[in-house]
């Protein structure tokens, strides 16, 4: 007796649903990965450039130049810069919501500091 083989219609279906949803996931959070990554980039080249004498102003200033280039919302203002060891040290921490469907959203805490460069 030979059995057939391959996959039901059903199961076609619901694997093609669950791949879909996979995939609109994706894109709905990969634009923002891409922003944080840039961010926590930026940061460390600001915190690179910076010297030991440099204000706060000056690090805001510099990060603006950097996040003007990258095309980023996130201001300066959003950072927390302080010195440590005479090394400046900047973080930030914000939250971001993806709107999925309806009434259901994405909440991703994104934080990133230069403290361990």
């Amino acid at each position: 007796m030979k059995y057939q083989r391959g996959v039901a219609l059903s199961g076609l279906i619901f694997w093609g649903v669950v791949f879909i949803l996979v995939a609109v996931l994706g894109m709905k959070v990969t634009p923002s990965a891409i922003e944080y990554s840039k961010i926590l980039k930026d940061i460390k080249a600001t915190a690179a450039k910076m010297g030991p004498e440099s204000t706060v102003a000056d690090v805001r200033n510099t990060f603006d130049r950097f996040a003007e280039i990258d095309y980023l919302e996130f201001s300066s203002k959003e950072l927390d810069i302080s010195k440590d060891n005479g090394k400046i040290v900047i973080s930030f921490a914000y939250e971001k919501r993806i709107p999925l469907f309806w009434n259901v959203s994405l909440l991703i805490d994104y934080s990133g500091t230069t403290a361990g460069q």
